[in-house]
C-alpha cells in the first residue's frame, strides 16, 4: 500500500447509478476521461483507504460511470459513494520540461525577479483555470514582501520565467506594486 504522500486526488465517488453497482465519478482530471487511464485506483472515506478494481466504465451525459470489480448491486455501490479516488503519483505520465502537473506547483514559493533585487510574492495556494491561461493564486506567507493576495497569469516564458521544483520555487515577472 502507498503512503499518504505518494498519493493524489483524481476525483470523487458522487453517487451511485442504476441498482447493478455503478457508481458516478466526478473527475478533476483534464481531459476528465484521463482518470480512467490512471490506475491502479485507491479509494479514500473518512475512516479507511482501499483499493479497487475498475471492472468497468463508461461516459454517458451523466458523466464518467463506473463499476468496481465485486460490486454487483446498489447497495454496495452505495458504500463507495464520498471517496476520494486516489492514485500514485509515480504512475503519472511524464511531463515536458516546461509542463508541471498543478499539484507540484502549490507551496512553491513565488519570486519577483524582474528588478535588481528578488522579493518573495508568496506561496502558490491553487490554480484557476480560465478561458486564456492557467492563473497561480499566490497567498502570503512568511517572508512575504506584503499581506497582498496575487493572481499571477502562469504564462510560461512571459509572466512565469522558471520553475525549480528542487528549490521549491518559481520565478515570476511580476511586480509586486501589482
Amino acid at each position: 500500500m502507498a503512503k499518504p504522500s505518494e498519493l493524489l486526488t483524481v476525483g470523487r465517488v458522487v453517487g451511485v447509478f442504476g441498482i447493478k453497482g455503478w457508481v458516478k465519478v466526478k473527475s478533476y482530471t483534464q481531459p476528465e476521461s484521463a482518470i480512467i487511464s490512471y490506475q491502479p485506483w485507491q479509494l479514500q472515506s473518512v475512516n479507511d483507504l482501499r483499493p479497487v478494481v475498475v471492472a468497468d466504465h463508461q461516459f454517458s451525459d451523466k458523466g464518467l460511470l463506473v463499476r468496481f470489480e465485486g460490486v454487483q448491486d446498489r447497495t454496495l455501490a452505495e458504500s463507495y459513494t464520498r471517496c476520494d479516488v486516489l492514485v500514485i503519483k509515480a504512475l503519472l505520465p511524464t511531463l515536458g520540461a516546461e509542463d508541471f502537473y498543478w499539484h507540484q506547483l502549490i507551496g512553491l514559493a513565488v519570486i519577483y525577479v524582474g528588478g535588481s533585487e528578488h522579493v518573495k510574492l508568496g506561496e502558490v495556494q491553487g490554480l484557476l483555470e480560465t478561458g486564456a491561461n492557467d492563473v497561480l493564486v499566490v497567498k502570503p506567507c512568511e517572508g512575504s514582501v506584503d499581506q497582498q493576495e496575487r493572481l499571477v497569469p502562469y504564462v510560461f516564458g512571459r509572466f512565469v520565467l522558471g520553475v525549480d521544483l528542487q528549490q521549491r520555487r518559481i520565478e515570476v515577472d511580476w511586480d509586486p506594486e501589482y
